[in-house]
């Protein structure tokens, strides 16, 4: 039975503009792999209502899954929560459950729930929240839409408290051998591997340290058994 599979919209200006480096799709990617779901796809979209639509529609049917960042505060240029509503062509507004998780929230610091912070409570019909236990302010899931906030640590939460959720598949394992060699010598060999194990993936990640050229060899795999002897394989090709 192959893995889930999924996909990532990573949405911001301050992503394409270099501003902000996104460190988000690194952890989700490592999260996925650890439960058994195959990140397929990562895209990146301005803050613009239509990019954002069209981008959701697309992943959202192509993949299992689609986990996206960013967009979800309270300024007048945080608008994932519309425009994910508007790709699905269902209502938006204020739910009373997320209300009061924000109310609760700006009560116990002493702070106003005011009009621009009401906007974190706006929701998608049929839509389920997902815990915020940093600021409090809910993402969501609609359908197999998984929507998060940009900011790191908020995202990071909010990944493990879908993940608690998801049924996932055999974790991707991984083993890796350096070679002290340039990548076009041993490019034979890896080939030879690769079509050996055609179940696994094997690749190579050439380096430059000291003047010295280097490959880094990775073969991935979900069945352990295989990964060891195409590792095994490879290690006498490589040292014969």
């Amino acid at each position: 039975m192959p893995n889930p599979t999924a996909a990532m919209l990573v949405i911001g200006d301050e992503i394409l503009s270099g501003r902000t480096r996104d460190s988000n799709m690194h952890h989700l990617a490592g999260e996925l792999t650890r439960v058994g779901i195959d990140l397929r796809e990562v895209r990146v979209v301005p803050d613009d209502r239509a990019a954002i639509i069209a981008a959701v529609q697309a992943l959202a049917e192509r993949w299992d899954h689609l986990f996206t960042s960013g967009g979800i505060g309270p300024t007048h240029d945080d608008i994932t929560a519309e425009a994910v509503a508007a790709a699905f062509g269902l209502p938006i507004g204020v739910r009373a459950d997320a209300r009061a998780v924000l109310q609760a929230h700006y009560d116990a610091q002493g702070l106003e729930l005011n009009e621009a912070r009401l906007r974190m409570a706006r929701i998608p019909e049929g839509a389920t929240l997902i815990e915020n236990p940093i600021s409090a302010a809910p993402g969501f899931t609609l359908r197999n839409v998984h929507v998060m906030a940009g900011v790191p640590t908020i995202f990071e939460a909010m990944v493990a408290s879908v993940l608690a959720t998801l049924v996932g598949g055999a974790p991707l394992l991984s083993q890796t051998i350096t070679v002290q060699r340039g990548e076009g010598d041993v490019a034979p060999i890896l080939s030879e591997v690769a079509e050996a194990f055609p179940d696994l993936s094997v690749g190579s990640y050439p380096f430059l340290r000291g003047g010295v050229h280097g490959v880094n060899v990775v073969v991935r795999g979900t069945d352990k058994a295989q990964v060891d002897a195409a590792m095994t394989r490879l290690s006498g090709m490589l040292e014969a």
